[in-house]
């Protein structure tokens, strides 16, 4: 494994996130969430050319609260992220932290080419960066 500051993406990332299909309920949604202590789904490509998407816990209370629909009758794609913020697995870790944080995402999926390899939470990998001995991103890891 790679040292500190030149950690990869793909080296700290959850391996095989869970998926689910957009033409799920957010209850089946919930349910998985729950079931799994997780806050975040994968959303299916419905083709090869499709993107994928992401459901955030976030996402979910913003449908419940902004319809008049229970969760039962809102399907994940009315109100998952399409297409999903998405990294490299080979990119930096340190360049990925910052491209979360200057663009406030909370989650990333993880691609080599086109196919899904992981998710990546931004708190995960803020603190395993720093845990490996990164320095803050301030202090020359800029690259301004």
């Amino acid at each position: 494994m790679t040292k500190g500051p030149d950690l990869r993406v793909g080296e700290m990332m959850t391996a095989d996130p869970l998926t689910i299909d957009g033409m799920a309920t957010l209850n089946e949604a919930l349910s998985i969430m729950r079931e799994r202590n997780i806050s975040s789904l994968v959303v299916k490509r419905r083709s090869a050319d499709d993107e994928y998407g992401l459901l955030l816990i976030s996402d979910i209370a913003n449908g419940i609260s902004a319809g008049n629909r229970p969760a039962s009758r809102i399907q994940v794609y009315e109100v998952m992220q399409k297409p999903a913020p998405a990294v490299d697995a080979e990119m930096k870790l340190r360049y990925a932290v910052r491209y979360m944080t200057r663009f406030g995402i909370s989650h990333c999926v993880v691609l080599r080419g086109r196919e899904l390899a992981g998710i990546v939470s931004l708190r995960d990998i803020t603190i395993r960066f720093l845990d490996a001995g990164g320095q803050a991103l301030e202090n020359g890891a800029s690259g301004r």
